[in-house]
């Protein structure tokens, strides 16, 4: 590793962090104020759902491409590049007058879904190895965190203000850590050098979008219509021919050898389930919470009153991230994984069978982001240390797509469940339907416990090993005790 290892990495480590947490934020900001949205742009609900769908796509499609990038260029200047499209497109959906603008922005802000992947790896560039597993896993708690606080956030902001302020008050953020990006963080890491293959790039693109579009789309185009089930075969289709063609480039844009490394291939399995599960709790526990009470089981809350119930899960994220790799000298990152698949598990049936009072609720979304912060750190983790340094962007930009993926068919297959199951005098989804879509997200996390303990044991020997740090460096727990004082300070 280059000796340009950050002196003093916690400037870096605070833009890096606020723009994670900007991005994941502003993704879910969106979800409860859709109603609003299409109110004001004189859209139907169908038309208000591609605010959501469009942003899902730009971000599958830019993740992969854009953590290469950053491998190859530097993930300074990526970083640099992403930072300004996202303050472009949040700038034009503030300013939209009608639904095709804000959709236009929202592309643009789509970039963004790869600053989770540059941000690692410039982790791994600026902190020397023993102190890597330490902010892996507080980043990654960040980025959990974001996507829980735009939920808590979005009703206040509208209440006070509009949904406009939901891109206006990104938007600013976002300019000044552009500028802070620009003349604080280093241009630290080795560069792999190289150019984005074209036709393997956009045949990832292509499989990409014919996934993910009927996933977002299907409820509403119907699941068995010609489009739908047209668009899964194309998507088939298109990603045998992509690893074909990414097996016999010079320079493919995933490393097929990468994806099939046992630590690999089995972190990005669990991740799946993990995002399945985590996408559609933070789109249906508001929307149960929510639920008028005329429904017999609903709490008829306001959407600042989801979002504060919804804050105890923050919480939890935020507390427990950052644990895990000060627990790893004793709980390994692979049975994290497995048993915090298992209070997953136990929270997602809890909100299922047991959700009579916004108390319980809330206790058992607390038990639930207790168990995601110590998933999504130990996910990061695997993953980053498991893999060559100068594919990191690449490897975590797959990773966080493939969460993306699950979460699209997570949120597609409990939606299946909900609607099937509604009420003929309210046109309201009935209990059953909630029931039935929780339960089956905690089968989803019993298969995670069984696929984690697939992960190998010795999955995270860091790939840095060698590196040139001292055998008698501190342990990660000291490792993370020296990156939360440096935060603090």
């Amino acid at each position: 590793m280059p000796d340009s290892k950050a002196q003093n990495p916690t400037i870096a480590f605070t833009i890096l962090a606020l723009a994670v947490a900007s991005l994941t934020a502003l993704q879910s900001l969106m979800a409860p104020v859709l109603p609003a949205m299409q109110h004001d742009l004189h859209t139907t609900q169908t038309g208000a759902t591609w605010i959501m769908s469009s942003w899902l796509l730009s971000a599958a499609v830019a993740t992969p491409l854009v953590g290469k990038a950053g491998d190859m260029i530097g993930r300074k200047r990526a970083i640099v590049v992403v930072l300004a499209l996202i303050a472009i497109g949040t700038l034009v959906s503030a300013l939209a007058p009608n639904l095709a603008v804000v959709l236009i922005g929202r592309v643009l802000q789509g970039f963004g879904g790869a600053l989770s992947a540059l941000a690692f790896g410039m982790l791994r560039d600026i902190y020397p190895a023993h102190r890597v597993p330490g902010a892996i896993g507080l980043m990654s708690s960040i980025l959990a965190i974001g996507s829980g606080l735009g939920i808590v956030l979005a009703g206040p902001i509208v209440s006070a203000l509009d949904w406009r302020w939901l891109f206006w008050l990104p938007m600013i953020l976002v300019v000044l850590l552009t500028v802070a990006a620009i003349l604080w963080l280093p241009d630290a890491g080795a560069r792999a050098g190289g150019r984005i293959s074209l036709l393997p790039a956009a045949l990832l693109a292509g499989w990409l979008i014919a996934l993910l579009l009927p996933l977002s789309e299907g409820s509403v185009w119907g699941w068995s219509s010609p489009l739908t089930q047209g668009l899964f075969v194309l998507a088939v289709v298109l990603l045998v021919l992509w690893i074909v063609v990414e097996t016999r480039v010079a320079n493919p844009v995933i490393d097929m050898k990468l994806m099939r490394m046992p630590a690999v291939w089995t972190t990005n399995l669990v991740a799946v389930l993990f995002g399945a599960i985590m996408f559609a709790i933070l789109t249906f526990l508001p929307q149960l919470v929510q639920t008028p009470r005329v429904s017999g089981y609903g709490l008829g809350l306001s959407v600042t009153g989801a979002g504060l119930v919804i804050l105890p899960m923050v919480v939890g994220m935020g507390v427990t991230g950052p644990l895990s790799a000060r627990i790893s000298c004793r709980i390994s990152f692979r049975m994290q994984l497995a048993l915090t698949s298992v209070i997953s598990a136990v929270a997602t049936a809890g909100i299922a069978f047991l959700h009579g009072t916004a108390v319980e609720i809330a206790l058992w979304g607390l038990l639930y982001g207790i168990g995601l912060g110590f998933a999504y750190a130990a996910l990061s983790s695997l993953v980053v240390q498991s893999v060559p340094a100068a594919q990191t962007g690449v490897a975590t930009g797959m990773n966080a797509n493939i969460r993306t993926i699950g979460g699209a068919i997570g949120t597609a297959v409990v939606a299946s469940v909900v609607t099937a199951h509604v009420s003929t005098t309210t046109a309201l989804p009935l209990e059953r339907g909630y029931v039935g879509g929780f339960a089956l997200l905690a089968v989803f996390a019993v298969v995670a416990t069984g696929v984690a303990l697939l992960v190998p044991r010795r999955a995270g020997a860091s790939a840095d090993a060698g590196s040139g740090d001292a055998p008698g460096e501190a342990s990660p727990a000291a490792a993370l005790e020296a990156e939360l004082a440096d935060v603090a300070a």
